[in-house]
């Protein structure tokens, strides 16, 4: 009698709700079987359905452009670019305004995006922004009875907590999928961008890019990004961009239309056992300045090389890839507070961030009269002659309108008409009025040039 009522509360036990943070799946009485369909039922809505139309250059054989084939060959028409539809996923983070958070890689080069709710209403959407280097990307639809998933933190997740992803994969539909926290702080998947990854073994295929990572209270605490697979399908490793740090992008994108970097101004590489003991610093971990750009942040902070930097803003900085995601995520101007240790004595430091924004590409065949041009801010060479502000020239396709005009590479803009211009962000300002004509003002080798481009 004792033990069949023994087994009979361990299996009490075994049914009841689980109150702590693991997130159990609720059990549903009437059926007798665990399940996660209202928490379905809640958040399912806010996950949408992305079509992507895009156009891409015809691709010639090698043929017609090997010259010597070039006298045989009759003149050929302009080829019209091909037309091409692919599919994601989006999630609805502001029902008010409409806004739609997803994966850059999802509307990159688009023409034209359409948003498709769960109940089959279907709206054009303006790109508020993007940003490759989070590879996160912001819509907006005019729309009325949205739903959008509430935020989660990121920072309270452990590995081992379940969650849910949604998207659409394949372009099947809305689908779910059920795993659990497999790691967190994951980087190295693209060492060019912002990395924290949030790894998950919830199925996550093609097409479930830019859909929802979500716990089992309800909250959104990713942006699903990208999937490990040799052969294109799902392995069990899956990732997803943390929503705080996808939030900070959106909240970037709203207000400036653009995600503009801070810039310390110094190569850090991580602290190893074998560097602390040659430097002398009491630190398990940190990361070493290498070099410090002059005039940069970094120098007017006083940091030197061979320092090691601890934390920024109070926050512990493990490695050099920390340090960098710290201050990238920071806007240039920002006031930081740096730690480091130097031959054993703590330093406490602050400065104001430089401009990091990455380089502006303008894209050939739009009205935009920069296009070919490559611009990025000013690096150390052009601070050493004494240029505070402007953009500086790395590179110009040739036959553009701007190099058949005379600029070069290694040209600084330091205003496009009359307009002053201290970063990229500044210049699409001045090219979003799409004016016909564009007088910039260059300084080249020690001389002021006036450089005039006409549609």
């Amino acid at each position: 009698m004792l033990k069949r009522l023994f087994v009979a509360i361990l299996v009490l036990i075994a049914i009841a709700p689980v109150p702590s943070r693991a997130q159990a799946p609720d059990f549903d009485p009437e059926r007798g079987l665990p399940t996660i369909a209202p928490l379905i039922a809640k958040v399912s809505e806010a996950v949408v359905n992305i079509s992507v139309v895009s156009e891409t250059p015809t691709q010639l054989t090698p043929l017609f452009r090997d010259p010597f084939f070039a006298p045989f060959q009759f003149p050929q028409d302009p080829r019209p670019n091909q037309r091409q539809v692919s599919a994601g996923s989006g999630v609805i983070v502001e029902a008010d305004r409409g806004y739609v958070l997803t994966n850059n890689h999802v509307i990159e080069n688009a023409t034209e995006i359409r948003v498709t709710l769960t109940d089959q209403r279907s709206f054009e959407a303006e790109v508020v922004g993007s940003d490759p280097a989070t590879d996160i990307a912001l819509l907006k639809i005019d729309a009325d009875d949205l739903t959008a998933v509430p935020f989660g933190d990121p920072d309270t997740l452990m590995v081992g907590d379940y969650v849910v992803a949604i998207g659409n994969p394949f372009g099947l539909g809305q689908t779910v999928t059920s795993g659990i926290i497999s790691a967190l702080g994951r980087s190295g998947i693209n060492p060019e961008g912002y990395e924290d990854f949030i790894q998950t073994d919830a199925s996550i295929n093609p097409g479930n890019s830019g859909g929802a990572l979500i716990t089992f209270d309800g909250r959104l605490v990713g942006i699903n990004t990208a999937i490990i697979s040799p052969g294109g399908g799902n392995v069990g490793i899956g990732f997803a961009v943390p929503v705080d740090m996808a939030r900070a992008v959106m909240d970037q994108l709203i207000r400036f239309g653009e995600v503009r970097r801070g810039r310390l101004g110094v190569t850090i590489q991580d602290l190893t056992p074998d560097l602390a003991e040659a430097l002398g610093v009491d630190a398990r971990s940190g990361a070493i300045v290498a070099s410090v750009e002059d005039k940069s942040a970094a120098d007017r902070a006083g940091l030197e090389p061979g320092d090691v930097i601890t934390a920024v803003n109070g926050d512990p900085v493990t490695g050099s890839s920390e340090l960098r995601q710290a201050i990238g995520m920071l806007r240039p101007d920002t006031e930081v507070e740096i730690e480091a240790l130097r031959q054993g004595q703590r330093l406490a430091l602050t400065t104001k961030l430089g401009d990091g924004s990455p380089a502006r590409t303008a894209r050939a065949g739009t009205p935009d009269l920069l296009a070919g041009v490559q611009l990025a801010p000013l690096g150390a060479a052009q601070r050493r002659e004494g240029i505070d502000t402007g953009v500086v020239v790395t590179d110009i396709q040739p036959g553009t309108r701007a190099a058949r005009a005379g600029l070069r590479p290694g040209d600084v803009i330091l205003s496009i008409n009359n307009t002053p211009v201290d970063n990229t962000g500044d210049v699409d300002r001045v090219l979003g009025a799409t004016p016909s004509a564009l007088a910039l003002s260059v300084w080249r080798e020690g001389e002021r040039l006036l450089i005039l481009l006409r549609s």
